[in-house]
């Protein structure tokens, strides 16, 4: 072998590189955002990056323990002086010596992501498990002999009505010092868990303490975690921040990395650490900016789902692969943050999950129902969080119904030819003129539009650097609107499009949207192959969808709510074009933001919530969709654009999609693609 394979996540690019090239160099080649600034020399650690071991199935690659150089001395001397975390690498040392998985940190990114999972606006009804109180404490008494913390377990009884506490040992040891400090007054943080029970004592200050008590609202995503730091007494949230999710590496869908669990012993394990490591990492990165204490952190409400729930609680996720995809438990879990072995909050800090609705459809679906209450609806609304891993809602006030659909991560940009994560730089909107056929698009990080006066100077520091998951949606559907994409989502030739835009590649053709090439710059175009992998992204959300609609009995949904990163960046227009939601009014398609992060907002704030959505889970009828015979029917119809069969009466009130088609060999497009491909 003279060469070798080298996948790098989270882009997902690749390329063959002969052996003992450095992972750097290899990087640069490709356009992979990997940072240095001295020179490849070892100096200033930028360029880490952590590579894999062992067979990735979704890759197609099995990589060897030695498919990276061995250990230099440049990163022991780097080692020694600074610390390298465990399995790290440097880009500028490590040489590749075989097929391998590189997976470039978030802090090793010249382009660092824009986490899309905001907090969204909810006020909230406070009743949180985790309150301060303040008491007065009886000094011991020789002829009264009784034990400092019993005598504050009858403080908290007679001043508050708290009839039993508990305590760990962490508080114990610090309990008698601070009573004294205090002068026989103190405040304790006590969590009162929604299941019967003593109240536990997280923490205790000396006198009146003024200080912070915040919990954490944590969306554990396939893709990203994004976390808001939430004020327990206010329910404001400080600020919210997240990361990439560090098993990327391991497979950016689901079921790629319940097949690494399985096909490399300890896999669920090194799964497990990376994904807590990270966790911990983007937990003390918002205490920083926030500038507060780990110690002032006392809860965090954690949504995810199922393969993430497992894998975060150290649970093989092995029988989530196969049918019929069993859950270790479903019930809502309440924990010690510190048996995960994460030490960036409390060290008495408690944790919850809310409850998993099936063995597909977890916590973060859970999430979403207690923030958006379809149960309480008047009308049919289908509400739909799009990420690698689709969950969608469906109901009103007689029935609710949910299934997750494996959309895969295209939405997000990845397996694009362009595509990247959202960072400043990223196209994020586009419109195509349908008579020019010329675009026009924004990038993030600028208000300005590509063609107004001003952008080339606003863009200068961050480029224009790829297309991220909103981009990509709304070049397609914008395709399709002005002639450039047939309804089968076939690419025209010039000659059929009247566009020199429209440029041949291999057998297919490509939209160039963007050509920096002459300053150094990308090409950005739209291929055949990113149509395919967003018409397979969007075949299987609406199939999840209208699998709903036959169960319930309906052609017709009445409201859709768009939720998550997606809902919040996408018209409805595009999303409707595109055919990855049901024909509907548009003024009745609504975002609802980070509709999991705001489920697990109120469940963080309010203890009626938990117990809320712990009853509404076990209502809500679930559907599989892979054992589903009709899941597979939908998905073929839903490869058109729109859609093969179903019609669109109301968004044929606003949009006229012309009427094209570019297979000119004869047949279905299928026969296209047989065609390319004996070729």
């Amino acid at each position: 072998m003279s060469d070798a394979l080298v996948i790098f996540t989270p882009s997902g690019k690749r390329g063959r590189f002969a052996l003992g090239t450095p992972v750097l160099t290899a990087a640069r080649q490709l356009g992979v955002d990997l940072d240095s600034v001295c020179g490849g020399r070892g100096i200033c650690s930028k360029c880490q990056i952590s590579p894999g071991i062992g067979e990735y199935s979704k890759h197609g690659v099995t990589v060897a323990a030695d498919a990276l150089s061995e250990w230099n001395a440049v990163e022991q001397r780097y080692h020694d002086k600074r610390g390298l975390k465990e399995g790290r690498r440097l880009g500028c040392q490590a040489k590749v010596m075989g097929d391998v998985v590189i997976d470039v940190p978030a802090e090793s990114q010249v382009h660092r992501q824009v986490v899309r999972k905001a907090a969204t606006a909810r006020a909230m009804t406070m009743d949180p498990a985790t309150r301060l109180y303040f008491v007065e404490v009886q000094e011991p008494d020789m002829h009264e002999p009784s034990g400092d913390f019993e005598r504050l377990a009858k403080a908290l009884r007679t001043e508050w009505q708290v009839p039993e506490i508990t305590a760990g040992l962490d508080v114990l040891r610090k309990l008698q010092p601070t009573l004294r400090e205090g002068k026989w007054r103190v405040t304790v943080a006590l969590h009162k868990d929604h299941k019967p029970g003593p109240h536990r004592v997280l923490d205790i200050w000396p006198g009146l303490y003024e200080g912070g008590l915040y919990g954490l609202a944590i969306d554990l995503g396939s893709t990203t975690i994004a976390a808001h730091l939430t004020d327990l007494r206010t329910g404001e949230v400080v600020t919210s921040s997240g990361i990439m999710n560090p098993q990327i590496r391991f497979g950016e869908d689901l079921m790629s990395r319940v097949s690494y669990a399985m096909m490399n012993p300890g896999g669920d394990i090194e799964m497990t650490r990376a994904v807590r490591e990270g966790m911990d990492t983007l937990i003390a990165a918002i205490t920083e900016d926030a500038q507060i204490t780990a110690r002032e952190i006392m809860e965090a409400v954690i949504v995810c789902n199922p393969v993430m729930h497992h894998l975060f609680l150290g649970i093989d996720p092995v029988e989530l692969g196969q049918a019929p995809f069993a859950l270790a438990t479903s019930d809502a879990i309440s924990l010690d943050i510190r048996d995960l072995g994460m030490k960036a909050m409390n060290p008495a800090a408690r944790g919850y999950l809310l409850p998993c609705i099936a063995g597909h459809v977890g916590a973060d679906a859970a999430a979403v129902a207690l923030s958006e209450s379809p149960e309480t609806s008047e009308d049919l609304v289908l509400v739909v969080d799009v990420g690698t891993n689709a969950e969608i809602l469906l109901g009103d006030k007689r029935r609710v119904l949910a299934c997750s659909s494996p959309t895969g991560p295209a939405f997000e940009g990845a397996q694009i030819s362009s595509g990247q994560r959202a960072a400043p730089g990223a196209i994020e909107k586009i419109e195509i003129d349908p008579v020019t056929k010329e675009p026009r698009f924004r990038v993030i990080g600028c208000e300005l539009w590509s063609d107004e006066a001003g952008f080339d100077e606003a863009t200068a520091q961050t480029g224009i650097t790829g297309i991220c998951g909103s981009g990509i949606i709304e070049a397609v559907a914008e395709m399709r609107m002005a002639g450039l994409v047939d309804a089968s989502g076939l690419i025209g030739s010039a000659e059929q499009t009247g566009t020199w835009r429209c440029q041949p590649e291999g057998r297919t053709h490509a939209y160039l949207i963007h050509d920096a090439t002459a300053t150094g710059g990308p090409r950005i175009t739209v291929t055949q192959g990113d149509i395919r992998a967003i018409q397979l992204a969007k075949s299987a959300l609406y199939a999840g969808a209208r699998l709903l609609m036959d169960e319930i009995g309906t052609d017709h949904v009445d409201r859709v709510v768009l939720a998550g990163a997606f809902g919040a960046h996408i018209s409805s227009k595009h999303a409707m074009v595109l055919g990855m939601i049901p024909d509907a009014l548009l003024k009745n398609v609504t975002s609802a933001g980070n509709a999991a992060g705001t489920g697990a907002r109120m469940a963080l704030c309010s203890i009626a919530a938990r117990n809320a959505i712990e009853g509404t889970v076990r209502r809500i009828h679930k559907v599989e969709t892979a054992i589903e015979p009709r899941f597979q029917e939908h998905f073929v119809n839903a490869n058109a654009l729109p859609h093969a069969v179903d019609k669109f009466p109301e968004l044929g009130k606003i949009v006229t999609l012309p009427d094209v088609s570019f297979n000119t060999g004869g047949g279905d497009s299928d026969g296209g693609r047989r065609r390319r491909r004996r070729g």
